[in-house]
């Protein structure tokens, strides 16, 4: 059983990293006091909650910008500009309407089903985000729900539990501090890693109440996706201990092997590596899609070239004008068939 610490990835992280992210431990005070910058005089707090949302929509986004996603389709906006012509009674051939509702019809499929699948991801999102864990709180350890972790908590996660955020690890039951997690979540591997705690939080964090006084400092990297690599340092009575990868239990890790293992915030919500890795949902299209667009596009070239060298030949057409029915020639009609 390996970590996953890599040389390159540490010797790299060691010439590249400067030491910003500043986090006590037992003290949300003194980390809800950083502050960024975000526009002008507006400024939120530099650490994020635990909170997850990957769901695209929300109630008041989702008409808006489904009807932005769905004309970026060539083909829809191309029907949308036949619609609007044939509108025009000078130059209309059909009825506006005959060809409003297919089209109606075919943005109302696509848009339940993104809604569908939206509610999918809330749900999901709900569920994940109200998953129960223990949190030290005063000189005890407390139920409390995932969303509610803060940067700077420390936490207590058992055999077969799913790590909440990313945790340095303080202390666990078996010898040495040593924590075996499964990490088939996040890279896919179902061999067993392990994790170990520093030697000085092994044998000086025994307890609850001594762990409730743990006011250690950690000064490491900014949140990135780098998932093999960490870098920073521990500093606690006067003292520096240096960190890597190896002492990180990284979000959707499962324990195993191991009964209970402690550990304190270090990156939460959309701060932790696993979060940095998901990236944004993007709009995908199918190759028939981008095929279609094609065609859309050469059509309209052709017909505007068409009626442009009409236009330029001076070639007109006479305006459509409806035939009325002749009731003379509907009466010979009758008669020839009687």
């Amino acid at each position: 059983m390996d970590t996953l610490t890599y040389p390159e990835d540490l010797k790299d992280g060691k010439e590249n990293t400067a030491f910003t992210w500043d986090i006590k431990a037992n003290s949300r005070a003194y980390n809800w006091q950083f502050k960024e910058k975000v526009f002008l005089c507006w400024h939120r707090p530099k650490y994020k909650t635990n909170v997850i949302h990957t769901a695209k929509y929300n109630f008041f986004s989702f008409l808006p910008r489904n009807l932005y996603e769905q004309f970026h389709c060539v083909s829809n906006l191309y029907f949308l500009l036949i619609i609007i012509l044939q509108s025009i009674p000078e130059i209309s051939t059909l009825p506006w309407f005959t060809l409003f509702a297919p089209l109606v019809c075919l943005i109302v499929i696509h848009a339940t089903r993104d809604l569908v699948d939206d509610i999918s991801r809330h749900r999901s999102d709900r569920a994940i985000n109200n998953r129960p864990c223990q949190v030290l709180v005063g000189n005890s350890f407390i139920w409390q729900k995932w969303k509610n972790l803060c940067v700077g908590d420390v936490v207590r996660v058992s055999k077969d539990s799913i790590v909440p955020a990313d945790l340095l690890l303080l202390a666990s039951t078996e010898p040495s501090s040593l924590c075996y997690v499964e990490t088939a979540d996040i890279d896919g591997e179902t061999n067993l890693k392990f994790r170990q705690a520093l030697m000085v939080t092994h044998h000086e964090l025994t307890n609850t109440r001594k762990m409730a006084s743990f006011r250690g400092r950690v000064m490491c990297e900014e949140p990135n996706s780098r998932m093999h690599q960490f870098v920073g340092h521990l500093e606690w009575n006067g003292n520096m201990y240096p960190l890597d990868i190896g002492n990180i239990l990284l979000r959707g890790c499962k324990i195993r092997n191991t009964d209970t293992c402690y550990g304190m915030v270090i990156y939460a919500g959309f701060d932790t590596k696993i979060m940095k890795n998901c990236g944004k949902i993007h709009l995908k299209r199918t190759k028939l899609d981008l095929l279609m667009n094609k065609l859309v596009v050469l059509v309209s070239c052709q017909l505007t070239h068409r009626s442009s060298g009409c236009h330029n030949l001076g070639l007109s057409f006479p305006p459509l004008q409806k035939v009325q029915p002749d009731p003379m020639n509907r009466c010979l009609g009758h008669r020839m068939f009687c």
